[in-house]
């Protein structure tokens, strides 16, 4: 059974929400009493992901959003407190994979193309959320990272380089921001079952079999399992948490 949490009253941001973590985060929060603005660069997916949670009765807003474009991040992030009235929690989520390459063969643009969507998108959404919720003197922040960013693997330099990054990030601002009432954590997943890894799995990028055996727990992760480690981040529950990276992947850094 997971727990519950009442952010009634509370506005969150999730980027990359369209799928994966990042629906399954949205509509964990949306189900906690939030209001919940759904920032994607899928337009027709973030679009319908937020029309379901309106539907339901729910406070949601859709966001078109490319995260390597600093420019978008900052208006949506503007238009998720001028609709909202204000931002008290954020989950940095947006992020791709590339296929695995020889760390001396991977070209310029594939390093370029994975840090700028998962190591800059999250320096631009913080960035930004930072200053909303530096006015108000309140906020949780939640970067997400990788086990990709607490270990490395053969073929996963670059991807490893970038999640790496994200917690260089997360605890340097966590130090920064904590006196000022504000809490910057990042969650680390393990192997999740989402589309992007079904993705690598079909494209034969990713053995699935292999996967589960090198998770303790013996199975992938879930989608909802990530969103209630944000939803506790965010919480009054991890009040004395700050700057940490949260491994959430079936016991496999603990090996």
């Amino acid at each position: 059974m997971n727990p519950t949490y009442d952010f009634t009253g509370q506005v969150a941001l999730v980027t990359g929400a369209s799928s994966g973590m990042g629906l399954a985060t949205a509509r964990a929060f949306a189900a906690s009493g939030a209001a919940v603005a759904m920032a994607d660069i899928d337009e027709a997916a973030v679009d319908a992901a937020a029309k379901d949670l309106t539907d339901a009765g729910h406070r949601a807003l859709a966001l078109v959003c490319d995260v390597t474009d600093e420019d978008q991040v900052a208006a949506a992030v503007d238009r998720t407190v001028e609709t909202f009235g204000r931002l008290d929690m954020a989950y940095n989520n947006a992020g791709i994979q590339i296929p695995p390459a020889d760390a001396a063969d991977e070209g310029a643009e594939m390093f370029d193309r994975v840090n700028a969507v998962n190591l800059r998108g999250v320096w631009a959404s913080m960035k930004y959320e930072l200053r909303h919720m530096r006015a108000q003197g309140s906020g949780a922040i939640v970067n997400c990272s990788s086990l990709g960013g607490l270990v490395g693997i053969p073929g996963r330099a670059s991807y490893h380089a970038a999640k790496h990054g994200v917690i260089g990030l997360t605890s340097s601002a966590a130090l920064e921001y904590a006196p000022r009432g504000i809490r910057v954590n990042a969650v680390c997943p393990g192997t999740i079952d989402t589309p992007m890894v079904g993705d690598m799995i079909a494209k034969g990028e990713l053995d699935r079999a292999e996967a589960e055996a090198n998770q303790p727990v013996n199975r992938l992760g879930t989608a909802d399992e990530i969103a209630q480690a944000v939803l506790w981040l965010c919480s009054s529950g991890a009040s004395f948490v700050i700057g940490v990276a949260l491994p959430v992947d079936g016991g496999y850094v603990a090996r």
